[in-house]
């Protein structure tokens, strides 16, 4: 049992099996829509994998097309390995640990091995709760649940302990690879097309090559204790392996034996993880990549990478608009895992619709003025909810509020920062669509009723929670709502004015 991925067909689509030629081949052809034993969790780092994969292949191959036969692939493919005419690092389970296979970089002897029981065993996932997926659990794993398990855990996972290194495009250990992209759509919906994306992506990273500059698939080569590869001599798409990991056949099952390391693969700790990752934003200052740490995909974090009036993070390549697409509605897609000390915070995921008239749009100045009076109008209901909560908290007594009566405010408020984020981009993209001032103005007189609205359910909601002297309750409820309904009311009278400043001029 070896397992070629080049011959044998070991990934499911949604239309048939394909060997990974044949994958490449029916995904240039626009066959496949989705990978039903992906988990969500997996599908940056698979995305991610086959366009780095595609673009340095079809670069050794010196072409520039997508080819639609699996044989082109195939020859491309090997364009990456010609030292090994066996195939053997494109093999699942290798013969010879001496040699490399499928993400799993040669077995330089000596070293203590454990095993492995399953795919999700092997991956990188790890939550808090673990309650995002189950580990070990995929005790009938197919062949494929170990491919797209290597591809997660070797070119996405982090620091987890003594010995288990993480990998080079990130920040650091606790940091975590961020996906940053624009995506097509399938015709008529908001989901992702995964083929459509792909070859959009490996079209645009196409354009930049100018041959292959350095080591691409780091599992072709020895990796002796303690030596580390320098990322000066690695092509800029370069796929990483950031562990010891070999896969082995088990009374006709597959398992697989984990090992440790003295060091890092790659000596990239100085870079920060800016190392060319063309969907990765970079700190325009500190030069380093983004970390999601414990944050979600938030609209201040959107706003924050991509409509800041001073940047202060680049766009990554694969996020920025080509004038070819300027005619079709596209995905703004951003994933990661949220990491810190050693464990993951879970996987965070955020889709946002970009509709074909706002594409063009999307990273010019006229976003930036709109959205930060966006956030201005949030701020403001927010703080009107977040001052008569603490009044409340307070027993009424303005005197007396503290900060531990405003701590007492923040599952409200946050419970209105998540209604508001889901609205944020419909009226951004609303906001923009209008041509004149006086189109400006229902808007956001809308948007503000809404939030009004909202922030008095999460009042109405939270009063029973807030501790409160029995005999003093009627006067802090009734203090606070009064407090509430005068901070709305400034929020609207703060648009009023600005109307009648647009009158007047």
């Amino acid at each position: 049992m070896t397992l070629d991925l080049l011959r044998e067909p070991l990934i499911q689509t949604d239309t048939d099996w394909f060997s990974l030629p044949g994958l490449l081949a029916a995904m240039a052809r626009g066959e496949v829509q989705a990978f039903p034993a992906l988990r969500p969790h997996q599908r940056p780092a698979w995305h991610m994998f086959l366009v780095q994969l595609s673009v340095m292949a079809l670069d050794a191959a010196g072409r520039r097309d997508l080819p639609t036969e699996d044989e082109d692939w195939r020859a491309a493919l090997r364009a990456l390995t010609p030292d090994f005419p066996k195939d053997e690092p494109w093999q699942l389970i290798g013969t010879d640990r001496g040699q490399p296979a499928f993400l799993q970089p040669p077995d330089p002897g000596g070293l203590k091995w454990s095993a492995v029981a399953t795919p999700d065993a092997l991956d990188m996932l790890i939550t808090s709760r673990n309650h995002d997926v189950k580990r070990e659990i995929a005790h009938e794993a197919a062949p494929q649940d170990w491919i797209f398990a290597l591809v997660s855990l070797q070119t996405m996972e982090g620091f987890g302990g003594a010995g288990n290194y993480g990998i080079a495009r990130m920040n650091g250990g606790s940091s975590s690879r961020v996906l940053l992209g624009l995506a097509p759509t399938r015709p008529g919906t908001a989901v992702v097309d995964p083929s459509a994306w792909w070859a959009r992506d490996v079209a645009r990273l196409l354009e930049t090559r100018h041959g292959i500059d350095g080591n691409t698939l780091l599992w072709q080569a020895p990796w002796p204790e303690g030596r580390m590869l320098d990322l000066a001599q690695l092509d800029p798409l370069f796929i990483e392996v950031c562990r010891r990991i070999r896969l082995v056949e088990r009374d006709g099952t597959i398992g697989a034996e984990r090992s440790t390391s003295k060091a890092a693969r790659i000596a990239g700790k100085e870079a920060k993880g800016n190392t060319g990752d063309p969907w990765a934003p970079v700190h325009v200052t500190e030069g380093k990549s983004l970390t999601l740490s414990d944050q979600d995909w938030t609209h201040e974090l959107l706003v924050r990478l991509l409509f800041s009036r001073t940047p202060e993070w680049a766009p990554p390549p694969l996020a920025v608009l080509h004038a070819s697409e300027a005619t079709e509605p596209m995905l703004l897609v951003a994933e990661a895992f949220a990491r810190g000390n050693s464990k993951t915070d879970g996987f965070k995921s955020r889709v946002v619709p970009v509709p074909v008239a706002m594409v063009g749009k999307l990273f010019g100045a006229e976003p930036v003025p709109v959205a930060e009076e966006l956030l201005e109008e949030i701020a403001s209901v927010d703080l009107a909810l977040r001052n008569a909560l603490a009044l409340v908290a307070a027993g009424g007594d303005r005197d007396k509020v503290a900060k531990p009566h405003y701590v007492r405010s923040q599952p409200a408020r946050a419970s209105l920062r998540r209604r508001a984020d889901e609205l944020f981009f419909l009226q951004l993209w609303a906001r923009m669509a209008v041509t004149t001032d006086d189109g400006f103005a229902p808007l956001r007189r809308g948007f503000l009723e809404t939030l009004s609205r909202i922030a008095r359910d999460e009042f109405a909601r939270a009063l029973p929670a807030i501790p409160c002297a029995t005999l003093m309750r009627p006067r802090a409820e009734a203090r606070g709502r009064l407090a509430l309904e005068r901070g709305l009311r400034n929020a609207m009278r703060k648009l009023t004015a600005e109307e009648d400043t647009h009158v007047d001029a």
